[in-house]
Formats: structure tokens, sequence, C-alpha cells
């Protein structure tokens, strides 16, 4: 079920705990969410399970056995702080690192050309590197990531730097790759990303794991019981059961948003007692995102701690 385990990760670096026992389940073939603010670990935890650096405590599996060395073939890594060679040449960069990851030359000068004809970029292969805006840097470091097809692919802030054209481009290929067989960890601080792309998460803040599952159930069991009920005839009141707390007027009523005081009433309970009041155009659960729920967590993580202290 589990592509990637890391079972209780502790990693200190002098006097800073790096992570605490942190644990986490990647499912296979889908998008793993790692999130956290600045410095809150997720970068340690992506550096051993790429086997940069090793934990102090715990153990990482890939397959339901210990990773090896030799698996770094089978992961493509894109790191944050990008890591191209500025003076040399992108074919030759390209081919470079294909090699290092087990391609012979002709597959990866192969699948250079299908690359380079996907991202709209042939005839840059003797272009160097210095050359490239930004954006086309980024385009090449991920072809770098993804020419040798691997098992498991770590994708940092892969939208850094990129216009809303060539980020959706690139989504799309993260999208590609996970049906055609691939498990993804995606770590980003944009948290529409999230919602549009990871199926499980763990937020790390402070070292630790805060918060983990999938993101529909997160955002369900973080939900504040408001909705947004359009009114075609009638007015809706505040009362004993819910809460009105906005409301305007739209074409042929009125738009509110309400707030149920009992959590235990149900959708239909609800939508039975606002009909019996007025005509009922639209009635939508109103689900915190994923932007939300990060800074609430976070800040509840935070102040505990500073109780603890």
């Amino acid at each position: 079920m589990y592509y990637l385990e890391a079972n209780h990760i502790v990693k200190q670096y002098a006097t800073h705990r790096a992570l605490d026992n942190v644990t986490i389940k990647v499912p296979r073939n889908g998008i793993y969410g790692l999130l956290g603010p600045n410095g809150a670990g997720k970068t340690t935890l992506i550096r051993i399970i790429n086997q940069i650096t090793a934990p102090d405590e715990g153990e990482v599996l890939i397959n339901d056995r210990p990773l090896h060395p030799s698996d770094v073939e089978h992961i493509g890594y894109l790191p944050e702080e990008r890591g191209l060679y500025k003076k040399m040449k992108v074919g030759e960069q390209i081919l470079y690192l294909a090699q290092l990851k087990g391609l012979s030359k002709n597959d990866a000068k192969e699948r250079m050309k299908y690359w380079l004809g996907k991202f709209d970029i042939k005839g840059w292969e003797k272009k160097k590197i210095e050359e490239l805006s930004k954006g086309m840097q980024q385009k090449i470091q991920f072809i770098t990531t993804v020419m040798h097809r691997p098992e498991l692919l770590i994708f940092d802030e892969p939208f850094s730097g990129f216009d809303p054209v060539n980020a959706n481009l690139l989504k799309q290929e993260i999208l590609e790759m996970r049906d055609n067989g691939a498990t993804i960890i995606f770590s980003t601080h944009n948290m529409g990303s999230v919602e549009e792309l990871c199926d499980e998460i763990t937020l790390i803040n402070r070292s630790h794991a805060v918060l983990q599952g999938e993101v529909a159930e997160i955002r369900e069991q973080h939900k504040k019981h408001l909705f947004k009920i359009e009114v075609q005839q009638g007015e809706l009141q505040s009362n004993d059961l819910y809460e009105i707390t906005h409301a305007h007027p739209i074409h042929r009523g009125h738009a509110y948003t309400l707030r149920k005081r009992d959590p235990h009433m149900s959708n239909n309970e609800l939508i039975t007692l606002l009909t019996q009041q007025c005509q009922i155009a639209g009635f939508e659960e109103i689900l915190p995102t994923m932007n939300e729920i990060f800074i609430e967590t976070v800040g509840e993580s935070a102040l505990e701690e500073k109780q603890n202290a």
C-alpha cells in the first residue's frame, strides 16, 4: 500500500532538533503534500529520503524494505534551490545528469528531444544555462529531474519562477506522471496547489508532524458549520439554531452566510427548516481552505508549545 515510509525520524543539528519523531507514510501512485512554514523541518526530511544526510533515529523504508544507496537511481529530486551548472550548455547538462541516473547516451538523447519538444524549447541545446531566463532554467531543471522516469519524484516548490501558463503546464505533467505510475512528494507553500494536486498531506511545524491525512477529510474535520444560502423569496433571520453572519442582495433575492449553532443538526434538517421560511435557490456548505487550515494549525501548534515551555 505504501511506497515510502519514514518512521520516527529524529535529526539533531548541534542545539537545534530539526525533526522530532516524525513519521510519514506515502501511498503508492499518489501525490503526497509535505507542508510547513520555513524552518519547520521538511527540507531536512527530504534530504534524508534522498540520502543526502542520515537520520539520528528512525528508518526510511521503500517498498517495505530499508532504503539502500542504489535507490537514488529511482528517485528524481527537484530542490527549491536549483543546482544547474551555469556555464554548461543545455544539451550537455541534460545528457550528463541523465547518464548519472543510469541512462545510456542514446536513450538520453531521445528523451531529451522528447522533453524539449514538449516544452517548446527545441534548438536550445547549445545555449548556456546562464543565458536563459529563470523560467527557462526551471524547465531545464524539471527535465533533468524526470528524464530517467523515476518511481519516486520529489518536487520542492516546483512552480517557483513560473508564470501561470507554464505553472499549469507543469501541473499537467505532474498529474500525467502520477497517472503513469509515479509516486510523488510535493512540497510547497501554495495551498491552492495542495488542494488541486495532493491526495494526502503531512504538515510539519517546529520539527513535529502536527497534521496528517487526506486533504478532503482534513477540510471536513476543520469545517466551521458555515453555509452559503441563496433565497429567492422571503428573508432569513438569526435564531436559536443558526446565526446569519453576512447578507447581501443578488439578482432575484438575497445571499446569506449562516453558521449552525448546533453542529449535530444535519444538513437535511437545516434545509427543511429553511424551506419552511423561504424559497431556497442555492445551498452550499463552505469548507475551510487548506490555506486557512495551515494558518490555524501552525498558530495553535506555536501556542501549545509556548504554554508547555
